[in-house]
């Protein structure tokens, strides 16, 4: 059996981050809440990269359809639970990792977690799981590492003191509960995402827009591609990176 040593294991990290970075990356709580497409994407950049203080957290199992981009779906994971199967192929990667597994109760354990988690991976493609992260996360001081529903990698990352997309883009769900919202809430939420990205990205260019309708009138699912859905996870980890060494980062909010 190989023995596992974590010096060697990233020892080429070293160039790209100095050793006192690489001390940060393994010492710092970092949560990432749905371990599918882009939060499985960081959940392993950040495994490989030598994180070892990680929640993480699902309401699924992986099913045949995720095994276009989700890179911990896999023949022998179908059927799983996405958390209990992700841990398992991060123990393969670095067997020291520390990883708490959360499923579909992760709200209720949410405050305990970003009570020292101040990093949080933003996964999950739901609008009240999104209002509960990023409302706790303001309340508990975390930033929140996320990306827009788009066909291109494209990521902001969501200070304590920054406007929350329901503020920056007007959902209509201020001040309701999570628990209370509407469809009409949730559609309307999506479509003004949709038109912000679309306003000010080059998206339209790159996708089929009789197809993207239907997915904005709730007639088919939305469109994902491993090649955007995996490079928007690697994007997601550098900045996740970069909030746990202090480094500076060009993202913002918007």
């Amino acid at each position: 059996m190989t023995m596992f040593d974590y010096a060697e294991f990233t020892n080429r990290n070293l160039g790209f981050v100095s050793e006192s970075e690489q001390a940060a990356i393994r010492t710092t709580p970092m949560f990432v809440c749905g371990v599918g497409g882009m939060g499985g994407a960081c959940l392993m950049a950040l495994v490989r990269a030598g994180a070892t203080k990680l929640v993480i957290a699902d309401l699924d199992e992986f099913e045949v359809s995720n095994l276009n981009r989700q890179l911990f779906a896999t023949l022998d994971s179908v059927g799983r639970h996405k958390a209990e199967a992700s841990l398992d192929a991060c123990l393969r990667i670095n067997p020291d990792v520390q990883i708490e597994v959360l499923h579909g109760d992760w709200p209720q354990h949410l405050d305990r977690v970003l009570a020292e988690a101040k990093v949080v991976i933003n996964g999950t493609d739901d609008l009240a799981a999104s209002l509960r992260l990023y409302r706790t996360a303001r309340a508990l001081g975390a930033s929140v590492v996320d990306a827009y529903a788009s066909p291109l990698p494209s990521v902001f990352v969501t200070r304590p003191g920054d406007p929350m997309p329901e503020e920056r883009l007007g959902y209509p769900t201020i001040g309701k509960k999570p628990d209370a919202l509407s469809d009409e809430d949730r559609a309307a939420a999506f479509l003004k995402e949709a038109e912000h990205v679309l306003l000010h990205s080059s998206s339209h260019k790159h996708i089929d827009l009789a197809l993207a309708g239907e997915v904005a009138a709730g007639k088919r699912s939305r469109m994902s591609f491993a090649p955007m859905v995996i490079s928007t996870g690697m994007l997601m980890a550098y900045e996740a990176i970069a909030l746990v060494t202090g480094r500076p980062s060009g993202t913002d909010c918007r």
